[in-house]
């Protein structure tokens, strides 16, 4: 099973990582970072196939896969 991980008070909330993810599963979260944006999360950790596509996309490498 695959696992993503966020730094969620690194992330900018540029949604790109939403936009790439073929399963749909990478959402905005409703809480406010350190920088005062919405991070990026997983509503669904066990629909993830591990593709990496939101990893590659983050400009800021925010994001972690573990196959």
């Amino acid at each position: 099973m695959a696992k993503v991980s966020f730094k969620e008070d690194r992330c900018k909330g540029c949604k790109l990582c939403v936009a790439v993810c073929p399963r749909k599963i990478v959402i905005m979260k409703d809480k406010f970072n350190l920088k005062g944006f919405h991070p990026a999360g997983v509503k669904d950790m066990d629909l993830c196939t591990g593709c990496g596509f939101c990893a590659m996309i983050c400009p800021d490498c925010v994001i972690e896969v573990e196959k």
